[in-house]
């Protein structure tokens, strides 16, 4: 797969995020409402990536730095949005090497802890971030759906061993 990063407004990454709204509807009935700005998601702001294959956008992952008032930490944080691979391609290993892509991005924009928001009818995305190492955080200054009592709200400190 090869990895590029666009810009949030990219066509293919319109597509990825239009696909991403179009699964929470089906699972949760409606979409992420967290506001994202394209700004938020260019460099040193954040990134959006999107995973190719064979030239089609399959995947997409994105951070973008949250400030330390927001992140509730003094790490250099960034919020980890949009980590999506389309249906047709799971069961490949592409969730994994976006992860492994958007934390070598963030790490080298000086991001020195991710944070995540997700929930329990997305059980696959939970097992892929606590196999990857990401553990339980406090998402109450940041987390758009920190008072829902069933989000499942992760951190992860950079770089990976």
């Amino acid at each position: 797969m090869q990895v590029v990063r666009r810009s949030l407004d990219h066509p293919d990454a319109v597509v990825l995020c239009a696909a991403v709204q179009a699964e929470y509807r089906t699972i949760y009935g409606e979409g992420d409402e967290s506001p994202m700005l394209a700004k938020q998601f260019e460099p040193p702001s954040g990134s959006f990536l999107v995973g190719y294959l064979a030239g089609r956008p399959v995947a997409s992952a994105a951070w973008r730095r949250l400030t330390p008032e927001r992140a509730g930490s003094p790490i250099a944080t960034g919020e980890l949005k949009r980590v999506y691979v389309a249906p047709s391609h799971r069961g490949q290993g592409l969730a994994q090497a976006m992860m492994r892509a958007v934390e070598l991005d963030a790490a080298a924009a000086g991001i020195g802890r991710l944070v995540l928001e997700t929930g329990p009818l997305q059980p696959a995305a939970v097992a892929l971030y606590r196999g990857l190492g990401y553990s339980d955080t406090d998402g109450t200054t940041w987390a758009e759906y920190a008072d829902k009592p069933e989000v499942v709200i992760l951190e992860f400190l950079l770089p990976r061993a």
